[in-house]
């Protein structure tokens, strides 16, 4: 994906918890939400041939609700013993900061649970230059921090509810959710080099 912003997102988080129990805060559309703060809501439109949904999503922002669609397709099965989900997505609003994006989720068994990694790029909406210097470092703090409010849900059954993005500020609570305990660089540097196949082949949003 050739663009003028910065390199991909990377956020990987060990998760102490059945990789069943990660799939299912995952995958479900009413759930995904609760714990993303990348989203307000996701909702399922059509199915696709083969496989996947195509799905419309929003983030509410104070004076303006910024709204897209995209495109999923997960492997439960695979003969590695890991599970991924592929990702494309696009939006027609000119103000979003992100355009048109793919993306995957990794789901790898470790000996306490599992390891839920994703790895994303995006065309900067505007401003190529504010994508590589500000936003996308934003973007991908936050989604740290989603996936940490994540782990917390999966681990000790906190619902995410409790855990507002103003938390954040909460600095007296040690348990709150912390970007800062997710890993940020991939190991070998290698990001959407490491995407299923499936991203290849899925159907465009």
């Amino acid at each position: 994906m050739a663009h003028r912003g910065g390199p991909p997102i990377y956020v990987s988080v060990d998760i102490a918890a059945p990789v069943d129990e990660v799939w299912r805060l995952t995958q479900d559309t009413d759930l995904h939400p609760r714990w993303d703060a990348r989203f307000s809501a996701i909702e399922p439109v059509a199915d696709l041939p083969g496989g996947g949904q195509r799905f419309r999503y929003e983030l509410r922002l104070p004076g303006r609700v910024l709204a897209g669609t995209g495109t999923t397709l997960g492997e439960k099965w695979r003969p590695d013993g890991t599970r991924t989900s592929a990702l494309r997505f696009t939006t027609p609003d000119r103000l979003s900061p992100l355009g048109d994006g793919r993306g995957y989720w990794r789901y790898e068994p470790t000996a306490s649970g599992v390891r839920f990694t994703t790895g994303y790029d995006y065309r900067p909406g505007w401003g190529g230059l504010a994508d590589r210097i500000v936003l996308r470092r934003a973007v991908g703090w936050l989604t740290a921090w989603s996936f940490d409010r994540l782990r917390i849900w999966a681990e000790r059954g906190e619902e995410p509810e409790r855990w507002p993005l103003r938390s954040v500020l909460w600095v007296w609570r040690p348990e709150r959710p912390r970007a800062a305990r997710c890993r940020r660089r991939a190991h070998d540097g290698r990001v959407m080099e490491a995407a299923p196949a499936t991203l290849d082949g899925l159907a465009a949003p």
